[in-house]
This record gives C-alpha cells, structure tokens and sequence, in this order.
C-alpha cells in the first residue's frame, strides 16, 4: 500500500502496472477464439463466458488511467500544446503500423491467388479494393481505438472548462448508458465504430479521480480487499449472466464492452488494482510505460497473418473442441502473440525506428 500512499508523485508507478495488466487483457481478448457458448446447461454456459469476460475490464480501465493523467498533463502544457505533443506521438505510429497491416493483407491475398493458380483480379478494381482495405483497417481493427482514443481526448478537452463538474460527468455517463442500452434495443447499429462518444465518460472519471485522489486512496486504503474482490465478483458474474442472456436474444455481441454489467465490472476491477498499486516486476522487467503502445500496434499484426499460419497445418476444427481445449488453445495464442509483440517492441527500441513505437 506504499505506493497509495505517495501516489500524488509525478512518477505514478502504479499506473504503469495497471498499463501493462490492461494490455495483457487485450491481447488475450484479441487471441481468445473460445466464441460464444454452443450449449443450453447454464453452468457450462457461465464457465465459457468468464473465459472471455475476465479481461473485459481492459479497454474501460485503459480510459480511465488516461483520463487520470491528462489530470497531471494539464498542471504541466496548455490543452493545445497537450493535444499537439499527444497527436505527434501517436499518429505517426499508428499510420505506420496500419500501413503495414494494410501491406500484410495485399501480401496476402496475392499470396492465396498465387497458392490456387487464381488470376490477380482485384474484386472490384485494384482501387475499388484498395479503398476497402483502408476502410476496413482503420474501422473494424484495433486501430480504430487509437483513433477513438484521440477523438475523446479532444472531446474532453474541447469542454476543460467543465471537466470537475459533477454535471457534466452525469451527461457523459448518461450517453454511456445509451450505448448500454442500445445493446438491446439497436437504435443505432452497436458496433464499436459507432460507440465513439460511450468512452469520454471513463476519461472523465479518470481525470475526475486524480481531481480527487486523496479522497480516492484514503477510500481504497480502508477498504479491505475481501471485500473489493467480493463486489468486483457479483459484478462479474452479473456480466456473465447478461452475456448469456444476450446471446438467448441472439444479439450479435455478447462481450460488447459498454454492457452496463460490464462497465460497473471494469470500474470494480480498477479499484483491485488501485489496491495493488505498483508491482516492481512488471514496472522493471516488462517496462510498461515504453512497450505497451507498441505491443497495442503490433499484436493484431501478429494474431491476423502469423497465428493463423503457425497454426493451419494441425486443421484445429474450431466447431468441435471442448471448451477446455479451447481455453488451452487461447491461452497458447495470447502467450505467443503477446511474448512475439513484446520481442519485436524491444529489438525496434534499439533502432532508428524506435519513432514507430512512441519512443523518442
């Protein structure tokens, strides 16, 4: 509990452990391919869900320590120099891994219509299919959170004047909630392309939080973890109800991240690693705060062209494994892709293309 205790210095150790925890969260998710339950008992359909909906917490919990020190950033540059130092620091990277991705899937197909002796026709033209791939790149990978990550924070920005107000954290909270509950209801197609304003609110809570960390560490300090552990538990199993009930509606996503179960999951979860604070493992050995933006970029470089390669000559039927062998085989992918992401991130660190991974 030390590192509660001095947590208004500058260093913020523990936000660099629970950095690192999010992103082995997205990896996982990314790698996971357990699916959705295929049987009607609902004690196996609990245990198939919990695989997938104990990282949930990642994506909300990334907003939130973002949020917390775009707090500290503002004592430190005006939001335009903030805003500016941000975008030169990522967007760069981004459009470089994208690229690439973009240049894995053209090598790709091109590869596949050499493989069956297929003629090199473009569906739709060689820009028709050019512009699709962007498309799809930008919007329906993991490349579209760095995108909305951006757009929030200047949301936020946008509207600094506001942000401790309790009021407008209650209109940020509330367009969340429609997200929740447009879950069900599809007034807009619930896609995380189109739930691009439902993460301002986590930003703002983050910020909010570090407004008032000591309030915030002096709750998390008395509180005994039994009992953060206890409540974060029903929140998780609520979440995996909601899944399963979910998928009794035959909603196409049933692991959406603004499910209002999961979002009181996600912040339950934070205040366990609120509790935990700094690990000094993963802060010195895995260096959290220089390789996690890049492993982000890399790993679902990773899962699309090289897992699916390294994995196609056993003809694994995904249909007919237990759900056992499923778990095995997600674990399997998550720890490869993770430690190839981690690998690559280190040995660019000591090149010139350190830039591409948001190192100076």
């Amino acid at each position: 509990m030390q590192e509660l205790k001095t947590a208004p210095k500058k260093t913020f150790d523990f936000i660099d452990t629970i950095r690192c925890i999010s992103m082995i969260g997205i990896v996982f998710e990314h790698s996971a391919i357990v699916g959705e339950p295929k049987t009607s008992e609902f004690y196996i359909g609990m245990l198939h869900v919990s695989v997938m909906q104990f990282f949930k917490f990642a994506t909300i919990v990334f907003f939130l320590i973002a949020g917390f020190l775009i707090n500290h950033k503002f004592t430190e540059y005006t939001p335009v120099q903030y805003l500016k130092n941000r975008l030169a620091n990522t967007i760069k990277p981004w459009a470089f891994w994208l690229h690439v991705l973009l240049l894995c899937n053209l090598l790709a197909f091109l590869f596949k219509r050499l493989k069956y002796h297929e003629p090199f026709n473009f569906p739709g033209g060689f820009w028709a299919y050019l512009g699709e791939q962007y498309y799809q790149v930008t919007f329906f990978s993991s490349s579209w959170f760095v995108l909305n990550f951006l757009i929030c924070i200047a949301i936020l920005l946008f509207f600094k004047r506001y942000i401790y107000k309790v009021w407008f954290g209650v209109i940020l909270g509330g367009i969340s909630l429609l997200y929740g509950l447009n879950i069900y209801n599809e007034w807009i197609i619930p896609t995380h392309t189109t739930a691009l304003f439902g993460f301002v609110f986590f930003l703002w809570l983050g910020a909010y939080a570090n407004q008032h960390q000591k309030q915030v560490f002096n709750f998390i300090e008395r509180t005994p973890m039994w009992c953060l552990i206890a409540v974060t538990t029903f929140f998780f199993l609520v979440a995996d109800m909601e899944s399963l009930y979910l998928k009794h509606l035959n909603i196409g996503d049933i692991y959406n991240t603004l499910r209002i179960s999961n979002v009181f999951y996600s912040l339950s979860f934070f205040t366990i690693l609120l509790k935990i604070g700094s690990v000094g493992f993963i802060n010195d050995y895995l260096n959290p705060r220089s390789t996690t933006f890049g492993i982000y970029l890399i790993h679902h470089i990773i899962i699309i062209h090289l897992l699916s390669e390294m994995f196609r000559p056993f003809k694994i039927d995904l249909n007919s494994i237990t759900l056992i062998e499923g778990v095995a085989y997600s674990i399997l992918r998550f720890i490869i892709a993770y430690g190839l992401s981690m690998l690559l991130v280190k040995l660019i660190a000591r090149t010139k293309l350190r830039w591409s991974i948001g190192m100076s």
